[in-house]
């Protein structure tokens, strides 16, 4: 008996594993997708878009359309939340996730699995890349 469940939790264990890493990459996709639409949001309110604010601490003024403690929690995936702005990366606007080496990493081959799942799966194009070694952005204005 002990075998056999020894067996069977060998063969379920691991499938609840996958669909819990698949389970917090759609929570990252689609808080990462809201945080972009708030940018949006922000700019049609304003005129611009935020000003950068250090990783981790949301920008000022976009607290009207982001709860805070949303902002500053570690993502679904590790990281923290970060946003830029007119970087000289060739984008106005782009909100994700920044790797800054406390708590949980991800490589580029996780973020590429994230990238298939809602842009074209490449990390250095489309509106979904690596703008740095451990940043990943989902651009919201070139």
């Amino acid at each position: 008996v002990v075998v056999i469940l020894g067996i069977l939790a060998a063969i379920v264990v691991p499938q609840f594993t996958s669909a819990s890493e698949s389970a917090r990459q759609a929570s990252f996709i689609t808080n990462v997708k809201s945080f972009a639409n708030a940018t949006e949001l922000y700019r049609v309110h304003y005129g611009t878009y935020p000003e950068d604010a250090s990783t981790g601490s949301l920008p000022a003024g976009l607290d009207r359309w982001v709860r805070e403690d949303d902002w500053t929690a570690i993502t679904p995936i590790g990281g923290r939340w970060d946003s830029e702005r007119n970087d000289t990366g060739g984008y106005a606007c782009a909100v994700g996730v920044h790797f800054d080496g406390r708590g949980t990493t991800q490589d580029d081959a996780f973020m590429q699995q994230i990238d298939e799942k809602f842009d074209d799966g490449d990390l250095e194009n489309g509106s979904f890349r690596r703008i740095a070694d451990g940043r990943y952005y989902l651009i919201v204005a070139e």
